[in-house]
């Protein structure tokens, strides 16, 4: 038997996207967290299956060992983290802070605190 490549099929070389994702490294896949990555659910802990076991597939990934990248859902891009940031502070709120420090005490702030507080 001899396998003939084909011409007029092209694979599309995937390139990594820059910068990557940090938890997937650009792949955009992970080992699947039910079967840790081995394709089946019966002895997970072992390389292989004891003689005479037949595997038990895993129903989540099917039995490639492979999910989706969580942080960046397949994309291989990096992402930041979501939700709520609540140790950041941007500049507009702590500008915003001082601005009530300098209304509330106009006699000790200088011109300087006046002109960034657009007064």
């Amino acid at each position: 038997m001899k396998l003939v490549g084909k011409s007029n099929v092209r694979k599309e070389v995937r390139k990594k996207p820059d910068p990557p994702c940090v938890v997937c490294k650009g792949s955009g896949r992970t080992d699947c967290h039910h079967c840790r990555g081995r394709g089946r659910t019966n002895s997970v802990h072992l390389a292989m299956l004891p003689k005479g076991e037949w595997p038990k597939w895993c129903r989540t990934c099917g039995g490639s060992g492979l999910s989706y990248c969580s942080r960046c859902v397949g994309t291989g891009e990096y992402r930041y983290i979501m939700g709520f940031h609540f140790m950041k502070m941007d500049v507009n709120h702590t500008q915003d802070q001082k601005k009530y420090e300098v209304q509330g005490d106009r006699e000790r702030c200088s011109d300087a605190d006046l002109l960034l507080n657009e007064e």
